[in-house]
């Protein structure tokens, strides 16, 4: 009999959603609305700082400090310590990590154990659930639900069930994992949503595990709270946060873990058994950008007013031709996607080899191959024991350019004929 020579931890965590539907896209050469970066450039005193530090002096090549470069935890810690309302110490309670995916993986691998169970609320990320599996640990998910009273017009008409909640924490309980604003429906948790999930981690002696990448992009007067903020939530919460999605420059890969210095000390062992530091260069202009950031903040002159700013019009524009071809989107309170109700249209797939997927999977593959617009299947976010509850929805991400809209409505209102 021949050995198994893979480790248990690697198997059913091979599949991912972007890896399929990205090259089915360059395959059809579609209009990509499904991956979520901009394919615009970051603001220009960001390529600026970024341009200054490569080509400046030679430490800006080489190591710099393996859990944040000092000036770029300095600055957040700077920046978070007055919205967070708590003292943020530099160097213990913050962890600089390759992208906020780094950071998950590092809370999950330092803070899960065999046996733990994990709430994850639905929809999620699609990483959370491989990750605490790869930590030893068991996901239990809680899904947001629709509203049952009337139409369901805004993100913010999904809303927590605490009684759903509650029933799923057990002895085994380690951790909630949250996403606001959440991806992909842009749903912005209001303060007392957050103040029931922090009752319940204080009550039940868990963590909260809040991923907040898309925190300075919120519309419609919708305004991020951080869980951390609220009355003992500090000492049991790490905070996911991302210079990609905050300066529009995915491709930098710095992300930060922010907690207290008890249990950042954790992440900080599996970052340093893991990828040990981070480019030195990028972080030297993260740090350039929140400096910036925080002289200008709440003025015109802020890219954190300006960004959600444009993309208010984007996120209308789409809704508006989405609504005119007969579907119905939800309009995000905030974060780059609009997810939207696709049973009204009506589609002969043809192809017989995908008929034993998820509706929402088969829609895509058809518009992407047929009518040539890329998109993501929503039941991709959910746990098979409710992703059939949800497969009638698929993501659109409006951080795009506006030839790139532009091509996408097209398509769309061709879907009209």
């Amino acid at each position: 009999m021949s050995r198994r020579l893979h480790a248990r931890r690697a198997e059913g965590v091979d599949k991912n959603v972007w890896v399929e539907f990205t090259k089915l896209a360059a395959d059809y050469k579609a209009v990509n609305l499904g991956q979520g970066f901009p394919d615009f450039s970051p603001p220009k005193f960001m390529q600026d700082a970024f341009c200054k530090a490569v080509s400046g002096r030679p430490m800006m090549h080489q190591y710099t400090r393996p859990f944040g470069h000092p000036r770029l935890v300095n600055t957040l810690s700077k920046f978070f310590s007055r919205i967070v309302g708590h003292e943020i110490d530099p160097f213990e309670d913050i962890l600089v990590t390759v992208g906020a995916y780094q950071a998950l993986f590092s809370a999950f691998q330092a803070l899960v154990d065999e046996g733990d169970e994990v709430i994850i609320v639905e929809p999620f990320f699609d990483c959370y659930q491989p990750m605490v599996k790869m930590a030893g640990g068991t996901a239990v998910y809680v899904p947001l639900r629709p509203k049952a009273d009337g139409a369901i017009l805004s993100s913010g008409d999904w809303v927590l069930n605490p009684e759903e909640l509650e029933s799923k924490i057990t002895p085994q309980t380690k951790a909630i994992v949250i996403n606001t604003p959440n991806n992909p429906l842009g749903k912005v948790y209001k303060t007392e949503e957050l103040q029931m999930i922090a009752d319940l981690c204080i009550k039940h002696d868990m963590l909260c595990i809040s991923d907040e990448v898309y925190e300075w992009l919120t519309y419609d007067g919708s305004k991020h709270v951080k869980i951390a903020s609220l009355p003992g939530m500090w000492e049991r919460t790490i905070t996911i946060g991302s210079a990609g999605k905050t300066f529009s420059a995915t491709g930098w890969k710095v992300g930060w873990a922010i907690g207290s210095g008890k249990n950042i000390k954790c992440l900080k062992a599996t970052h340093q058994m893991s990828v040990f530091d981070c480019p030195t260069a990028a972080q030297e202009a993260v740090a350039q950008g929140f400096e910036r950031e925080y002289e200008v903040l709440g003025t015109p002159e802020s890219y954190f007013k300006q960004l959600p700013a444009m993309l208010y019009h984007k996120r209308n524009k789409l809704a508006e031709c989405l609504q005119s071809v007969g579907l119905q989107p939800i309009m995000p309170e905030g974060g780059y996607f609009m997810i939207a109700d696709i049973s009204s249209v009506k589609v002969d797939f043809k192809d017989e080899s995908s008929e034993d997927e998820a509706y929402d999977f088969r829609f895509v593959k058809w518009l992407t191959k047929e009518k040539g617009l890329a998109t993501i299947p929503v039941s991709a976010f959910y746990s098979p024991e409710h992703s059939k509850q949800f497969d009638k929805y698929i993501r659109f991400c409006f951080v795009k350019e506006e030839s790139t809209m532009e091509a996408a409505e097209s398509i769309l209102r061709n879907l009209r004929q």
